[in-house]
């Protein structure tokens, strides 16, 4: 569609022309983002390219800039990339999560820049969260890493995203304005209807909480009355400290915990090592930060509720 398409020069065609429009991984295929007969939407990665597909629905093209499998938060735009970000109609992505989408979008003359970061509220979450990490204000200030991205794991946050995104399209792309309307009010039905089974599912546990590797799941935690305790800080690659693997092994003791959560797209040696070390069970909490083969589920909300499961075992549910 590319509304835009009219206001390139000649010579940024021609660099584009000499980069080249190749392909890259869509959610629902590889194919060039931009320049197709529907309205070309470039999303960063999987949850803001499914939150795209689902409230578009046949009126648009998503690709998206992070391939399946591969980490978000380790993503560097290449040239081709940034060509193709340019020939798009909408970029929908989320600030602070991958610098060098946030740096291209930036320099990009793309019309609709959609930031999901704006359209919720985000919060400061250091290695704990939640009600139990209260009681550690004493370790509150040296392990707080900056605002929290991982707003999609929460549905009540990601359905408020959902409805910025629609009213975005509906602005950007007014023919189909009702379309999208319409999806968007059925996407956050359904994920109002995921936040009720999550809150009923989690309401009554042995424990409230539950250690991860990566502090991905503040957000949801804060929603259902739960603490994360992750091993690593909000950068899943980052290695813990031997005072912090004591902590936890201490920790897991004195609050029932029985299961270290790892998560697909990141190694999970540190984590079997300290379920190993504490008698400890390792099992999957996705972050959805792409879907795989080893996902446990085809799409956000089958992870989701594969999600639930996990964190039902885990801490007893009744």
């Amino acid at each position: 569609m590319n509304v835009r398409r009219q206001h390139i020069s000649g010579t940024a065609i021609a660099a584009v022309t000499a980069l080249g429009l190749g392909t890259l991984s869509a959610c629902s295929g590889a194919s060039a983002a931009g320049n197709t007969d529907k309205f070309d939407v470039v999303a960063s990665f999987y949850p803001m390219a499914y939150l795209a597909e689902q409230i578009g629905g046949d009126h648009v093209h998503v690709t998206s800039l992070t391939e399946p499998g591969q980490e978000p938060h380790d993503l560097e735009i290449s040239a081709k990339q940034t060509a193709q970000l340019q020939e798009s109609d909408a970029v929908l992505y989320l600030k602070n999560l991958q610098p060098s989408v946030d740096d291209a979008v930036a320099q990009s003359e793309v019309k609709t820049k959609i930031d999901a970061a704006s359209l919720t509220t985000l919060e400061k979450h250091g290695n704990e969260v939640g009600g139990h990490a209260a009681e550690h204000d004493d370790h509150a200030n040296e392990e707080l890493a900056g605002l929290d991205p991982h707003i999609w794991l929460d549905p009540v946050r990601y359905a408020q995203v959902a409805q910025g995104v629609g009213k975005a399209f509906e602005k950007a792309d007014p023919d189909h304005a009702a379309d999208y309307k319409k999806n968007t009010a059925a996407l956050v039905k359904k994920l109002d209807g995921l936040n009720t089974r999550f809150a009923n599912g989690l309401k009554n546990t042995k424990t409230k909480v539950f250690i991860t590797t990566h502090a991905a799941f503040g957000y949801l935690a804060e929603r259902y009355g739960l603490t994360e305790e992750a091993i690593n800080g909000l950068d899943p690659e980052s290695e813990p400290s031997a005072n912090r693997v004591k902590d936890l092994e201490k920790m897991a003791k004195a609050d029932g915990v029985t299961t270290v959560f790892y998560e697909t797209l990141v190694s999970d040696k540190t984590a079997k090592t300290i379920a190993s070390d504490a008698n400890l069970k390792t099992d999957v909490l996705d972050p959805i930060e792409g879907i795989t083969s080893k996902s446990r589920g085809d799409d956000y909300f089958q992870v989701q509720e594969s999600n639930l499961k996990a964190l039902q075992s885990a801490l007893g549910a009744k």
